[in-house]
C-alpha cells in the first residue's frame, strides 16, 4: 500500500519539476539579444583588463555622447525591420538634416524655426517612402534607394561646401554637460537619445500600434485577415524612421557644428548593423529596441578599443563589425531553421 501511494506521488512530483522547468525556461525571442549582451560584457572585461581607465566615467559617457545619433537612427530603422522593410535613406536623411539647419542659419533664421524644419524634412521624406511601399507596392530596397538619392542631391544643392553653425542655441547646446566632477557626465544629445529610446520602447510593447508592427513582420497577410490596420502602420514605420533620421542629422549638426552634404555616408549601414547585432531579424517579427541600443553600444566600444589600442588601423572597425554581423546573421537563420 505505501509503495502504491508512492508511485500515485512521483508523476504529480515530476509534472511539477518539468512545470517548474518549463516556466524558466528562456524565450527564443531573447537569445540575439542575450548573445548581444554577451558580447558587449566580454568587450567591456577585455577593455578594462587590457587598458588603464578603459572603464572610466569619462570613456563610458562619452560611448553614449559620441553615439546619440546613431541611437536614434538605430531606434527608428528598428520599426522599420520589424515590419520586414530597410531604410537605405537615413544616412543621407542625416546630412540633409544637417544642411537645412546650417543654411536656415547663415540666412538669419532663428533655431526656433531651424531645428523644427531639420527634423520635419525627414518626417516629409519618409512619408513620400511610406507611401512608395504601401500604395505603389514599390519594394523598400527601391523605395529608400530613391529616397537616399534625392536626400543626397537635395544636400549638393543646398550646402555644396561645408557650412560652419555659429548660431548660439547650437553652441550652447554642444557646450552643455550635466554631470560629476569624475567624468561621468551626459550632453543634451544624450538625453535626446535616452527619451527617444523609452518613447519607442513604450511604443512598441505598450500599444496597439507597436502589436501591429510585429504583427506584419510575422506575417502580413494574417494581419490583415485580423483587421489590423497594416495600411497605416507600415506608412507610419517609416515616418518614424524619416523623422529619427530628421532628429539624428540635428543631434549630428549639434556635435559638428556643421553642415555638409557628404555628412552621413554609409551611416544607414551603420545602424542596420547596430539593429541586426542588437538581435532584430532581417525577416521582421521579433526584435527589441534595448536589443539595437546595446548594438549601437557593441559598434561604439569596437571603435574606442581600436582607439586605446593606437597600433591598429581604423579599417579594422569595419572587419570586427562585418565579422560579428556575419556571426548574428547565422545565429539569427538558425532560429528561424529551428522555429519551423
Amino acid at each position: 500500500m505505501a509503495t502504491q501511494q508512492i508511485l500515485e506521488v512521483e508523476p504529480q512530483a515530476g509534472a511539477g519539476a518539468s512545470s517548474l522547468a518549463s516556466r524558466w525556461q528562456l524565450d527564443r525571442r531573447y537569445l540575439p539579444v542575450l548573445g548581444t549582451l554577451v558580447v558587449l560584457v566580454l568587450m567591456l572585461v577585455i577593455g578594462g583588463s587590457r587598458y588603464e581607465n578603459f572603464l572610466s566615467g569619462r570613456v563610458m559617457a562619452n560611448l553614449l555622447i559620441n553615439n546619440s545619433f546613431l541611437i536614434v537612427l538605430a531606434v527608428g530603422m528598428t520599426f522599420v525591420i520589424l515590419t520586414g522593410g530597410i531604410d537605405l535613406s537615413v544616412g543621407a536623411v542625416v546630412a540633409l538634416s544637417t544642411c537645412l539647419s546650417a543654411w536656415m542659419f547663415t540666412r538669419g533664421w532663428s533655431a526656433a524655426i531651424a531645428i523644427p524644419a531639420s527634423i520635419l524634412v525627414g518626417t516629409l521624406i519618409g512619408y513620400l517612402v511610406g507611401l512608395m511601399v504601401h500604395v505603389f507596392e514599390i519594394q523598400p530596397f527601391i523605395a529608400t534607394l530613391a529616397a537616399m538619392f534625392l536626400a543626397r542631391g537635395l544636400c549638393y544643392l543646398v550646402a555644396p561646401e561645408s557650412i560652419p553653425i555659429t548660431d548660439p542655441t547650437i553652441v550652447a547646446l554642444s557646450q552643455t554637460r550635466w554631470g560629476t566632477a569624475d567624468g561621468l557626465v551626459i550632453t543634451p544629445s544624450g538625453v535626446v537619445a535616452l527619451v527617444v529610446v523609452a518613447v519607442a520602447f513604450v511604443l512598441l510593447h505598450y500599444t496597439r500600434f507597436g502589436r501591429t508592427v510585429y504583427a506584419i513582420g510575422g506575417n502580413e497577410q494574417s494581419a490583415r485577415l485580423m483587421g489590423l490596420p497594416v495600411a497605416r502602420t507600415k506608412v507610419l514605420v517609416y515616418v518614424i524612421s524619416g523623422t529619427c533620421a530628421g532628429l539624428g542629422g540635428f543631434l549630428f549638426a549639434v556635435f559638428s557644428r556643421s553642415g555638409y552634404s557628404l555628412t552621413g555616408i554609409g551611416m544607414e549601414l551603420d545602424a542596420i548593423a547596430a539593429v541586426v547585432i542588437g538581435g532584430t531579424l532581417l525577416t521582421g517579427g521579433s526584435g527589441f529596441v534595448l536589443g539595437s541600443v546595446l548594438g549601437v553600444a557593441v559598434l561604439g566600444l569596437i571603435q574606442t578599443i581600436i582607439t586605446f589600442e593606437g597600433t591598429l588601423s581604423s579599417w579594422w572597425t569595419k572587419i570586427v563589425i562585418g565579422a560579428l554581423l556575419l556571426v548574428f546573421v547565422v545565429l539569427q537563420r538558425l532560429l528561424v531553421v529551428r522555429r519551423r
